[in-house]
């Protein structure tokens, strides 16, 4: 699976449980119109706070779930729920549902918004394992309950999000700005745009999309969803990500264009579902795809369900490559190593001057121990860079082109695999306890 996707999929079906009606979100202060809050960008997903019952938590702010749900939870997270009860879920993917429980009557805080009387699913096992993909620990994703009660404008540029009461808000007047009609399908919202598949032909193809800012990729397809929704010749197969109900394969390749009203974007990336994964998702049966964080990171968002309506301006990465994982590693967090840092500093005398022997100055040499992050390879795509080099699953990651690896974030080395075409990586590893060092070049595969 290529890291720059993650490819979460939340999109849930409630098998054993219907959710009453909740009280919504309101502001602390009621006269209050709008609220600024800044938020983390990683691998094209929004992270903001929530708090649970008072507890702090990291959320992806998801418009692709109808329910607020958390799937890690630590000894350490003591957060109270109330009113246990066990449900069934399910989503994308080719397993069976699983169990969770949902816990009602929780007060839930993003900043001065409050919601209270608000329904929280549990899932008992934590299936996704998105802390270790993400680098930092998240606890869940919010979505339908948190967005209907307010006009949501995200910069993906200057990482703030913007909240605002709909009684008040009014737009300003914007030529350059596309608004969209929304269609609600399970309290998810559907746009529709237009898709040109081939080069041969210049012809657009309406489709009806699932906006998704809790998948990072750009678009997925359904195949066949459409007698024109067909993987292009030119592609690779993969595992895409992890749903509620198991792995989630498909072919990515690229398209010619997305048209969303004025705006084209060309060249992007798009993963083609089969149908195996995408058979939980047929309850629309209109639906042919989603679009995901790398294409909205492209725009300002207005996220408007109180009018049904998402509003678009393109911002400065509006022309940016669409990249991905040429090296065919999937890498993840691997929690804390300790580390053995040299501290080297001139010699001083009770003066604090520096002291000189025969114009030379003498250091001396101290050493600190600290913990720092570790990095492992989860799964090595077959035929790839990677594979044909001889890395292998399990591999703990000591050195990136002769960095430690401890001094990379995980989206940094998530960008060096995405640098550019034919650009050679050297990794060092930790294989049965003995180092092992392996190079090989980027591919572009699509």
């Amino acid at each position: 699976m290529n890291n720059n996707s993650l490819l979460i999929i939340f999109i849930l079906f409630f098998l054993t449980f219907t959710c009453h009606s909740q009280n919504g979100f309101r502001f602390k202060n009621t006269s209050q119109k709008k609220q600024r809050l800044s938020f983390e960008l990683i691998n094209n997903l929004v992270v903001i706070p929530v708090f649970i019952n008072n507890k702090k938590m990291s959320f992806i702010l998801d418009t692709g779930v109808n329910k607020t749900i958390i799937f890690n939870l630590s000894e350490n997270d003591s957060i109270g729920l109330l009113n246990p009860e066990k449900v069934s879920l399910r989503g994308l993917g080719d397993g069976e549902s699983v169990e969770a429980i949902i816990s009602r009557n929780n007060k839930l805080q993003v900043k001065n918004a409050i919601g209270n009387n608000e329904s929280v699913y549990v899932i008992l096992k934590d299936f996704f394992d998105l802390s270790s993909k993400m680098g930092t620990t998240i606890h869940g994703i919010i979505g339908y309950n948190l967005l209907k009660d307010f006009v949501v404008r995200i910069n993906y540029k200057t990482k703030k999000i913007d909240f605002y009461n709909p009684d008040s808000f009014k737009y300003k007047r914007c030529k350059k700005c596309e608004v969209l009609p929304i269609q609600f399908y399970r309290k998810k919202p559907f746009v529709e745009v237009d898709v040109q598949l081939d080069t041969v032909n210049n012809v657009q193809t309406p489709v009806k999309m699932l906006v998704d800012s809790g998948g990072s990729d750009a678009i997925w397809l359904f195949e066949n969803s459409k007698a024109e929704i067909k993987t292009p010749l030119k592609y690779f197969n993969d595992l895409l990500g992890e749903g509620l109900s198991g792995s989630i394969y498909g072919n990515r390749s690229r398209i010619p264009k997305l048209i969303i009203g004025k705006y084209e974007i060309k060249s992007p990336t798009v993963s083609f579902l089969d149908s195996l994964s995408t058979q939980n998702a047929s309850m629309l049966k209109e639906r042919n795809g989603s679009i995901g964080g790398n294409i909205l990171k492209r725009f300002m968002v207005w996220i408007d369900y109180p009018n049904k309506k998402i509003t678009l301006r393109k911002n400065a990465s509006f022309k940016s490559d669409f990249n991905y994982n040429m090296s065919g590693l999937d890498i993840v967090y691997n929690g804390k190593q300790l580390v053995k840092e040299e501290i080297i500093k001139p010699v001083s005398d009770s003066f604090n001057n520096d002291i000189q022997t025969n114009n030379t100055i003498s250091f001396v040499a101290n050493y600190t121990y600290k913990f720092k992050p570790s990095y492992i390879i989860k799964n090595v795509v077959k035929n790839s860079p990677a594979d044909r080099a001889g890395l292998q699953l399990g591999d703990i990651l000591s050195s990136i082109n002769r960095k430690p690896v401890h001094s990379y974030k995980l989206n940094e080395i998530v960008s060096k695999m995405q640098e550019r075409a034919n650009k050679k990586i050297t990794i060092t590893v930790l294989r049965y306890g003995s180092k092992k060092t392996f190079q090989f070049r980027l591919e572009k595969r699509i």
